[in-house]
């Protein structure tokens, strides 16, 4: 049995869709200065684990603190390291930062939280529905931390 399970239908189709836009995102995020998709979108630079191919990858992100959050429902944060610093493209400017892959399901509904409270439109993206209480429907929340759904927490390191 594979490591991590089939997506459902509807998750293929949306990487599919993300997949197509991702090409013209990532020349606009490689501009030298911020533009307005830079305020929610970074580019980042990794590369494969087992092809040692370079990668850039677009990704949504809200700023917590000194840290930024991002969904990670895609295939590219299995790349990534606990630690290990990434180039990012944020707003303009390379830095580095180190990825904390969280998947405890109380800290990542925490932090969707906190997320969809700056950006109503993670919710959309993440598909995760609430409940009659308001809270994240528990079932969902833990179906998609089974299928890999992760919230990557980046700590800025310096510019490159």
């Amino acid at each position: 049995m594979s490591k991590h399970p089939k997506r459902p239908l509807r998750r293929r189709i949306q990487a599919r869709l993300m997949g197509m836009l991702n090409v013209p995102m990532r020349a606009l995020l490689r501009l030298p200065f911020p533009t307005p998709l830079s305020g929610r979108l970074m580019l980042l630079s990794y590369t494969g684990r087992k092809t040692g191919k370079a990668y850039q990858q677009p990704v949504s992100y809200v700023q917590q603190g000194d840290t930024l959050l991002t969904p990670g429902g895609g295939n590219w944060k299995w790349n990534l390291r606990d630690g290990r610093p990434v180039q990012i493209r944020l707003r303009g400017r390379d830095v580095l930062a180190r990825p904390e892959l969280i998947q405890d399901p109380d800290e990542i509904e925490r932090l969707l939280v906190v997320m969809t409270a700056v950006n109503p439109g993670v919710s959309a993206f993440v598909g995760i529905p609430k409940g009659p209480d308001g809270r994240l429907d528990r079932g969902r929340l833990e179906t998609a931390v089974s299928y890999g759904f992760r919230i990557v927490r980046w700590h800025l390191e310096k510019e490159v």
